[in-house]
């Protein structure tokens, strides 16, 4: 990657990433009665820390992909001829992290509502993930699939840990919206500016 397809990719994720940020902040504040973004309500310092809020998110985001594509290369290079290994330990990574989220949410909490709400957000990732994962095959190729889904919700769930910890829908989904934006922004770019040598999924070689 060039240094200046790398400063295309920084600047539009950056921008996409803080307009989905701010959208679904808007949003929860003009539906959810008394929101302040992090306790922050006197006038415009409240717009000015959900935009900072959501530029981070971008940024986050993005340290999240590079470190996706690190591991991946590593283990391409672990899996040097066994790619059916590293594709079946990819789907059993999913599995779990979307097992956990419902299941380490509701036994950190009091259990009160049932396991009904704690399974929405699964539910949220998977289709932004399976949705992002059929247009990244229908430009590439099948053996996108995994790698893709794989990065759309394992490293958004790993993502936004912080908003799990705090336990509020709210913030959940003032996090997780941009990062799955972000993330499907990167990933749908990736064999556009990548080499297909080194692209996981490109209509020549995944």
């Amino acid at each position: 990657m060039t240094l200046r397809k790398w400063n295309y990719l920084f600047w539009t994720t950056l921008l996409i990433g803080t307009v989905a940020g701010m959208i679904i902040s808007i949003i929860i504040k003009l539906t959810v009665k008394d929101f302040s973004f992090l306790g922050v309500s006197v006038g415009w310092y409240e717009w000015l820390f959900m935009i900072f809020g959501a530029s981070m998110i971008a940024v986050l985001s993005q340290m999240g992909f590079f470190a996706y594509l690190t591991v991946r290369y590593v283990a391409l290079s672990l899996f040097r001829g066994k790619m059916l290994y590293w594709d079946i330990l990819q789907v059993i990574i999913i599995v779990v992290a979307l097992f956990d989220i419902v299941y380490l949410r509701f036994n950190a909490s009091t259990g009160s509502g049932g396991w009904m709400q704690y399974i929405v957000l699964p539910i949220v990732i998977v289709a932004a993930s399976v949705g992002v994962t059929l247009q990244k095959v229908k430009e590439t190729n099948k053996k996108a699939w995994i790698p893709t889904m794989f990065f759309m919700s394992v490293v958004t769930i790993l993502e936004a840990i912080p908003a799990f910890n705090l336990e509020d829908w709210t913030y959940m989904f003032i996090m997780i919206v941009p990062l799955l934006v972000c993330n499907a922004w990167q990933i749908l770019m990736l064999h556009k500016i990548v080499p297909a040598k080194n692209n996981p999924g490109t209509p020549v070689k995944a």
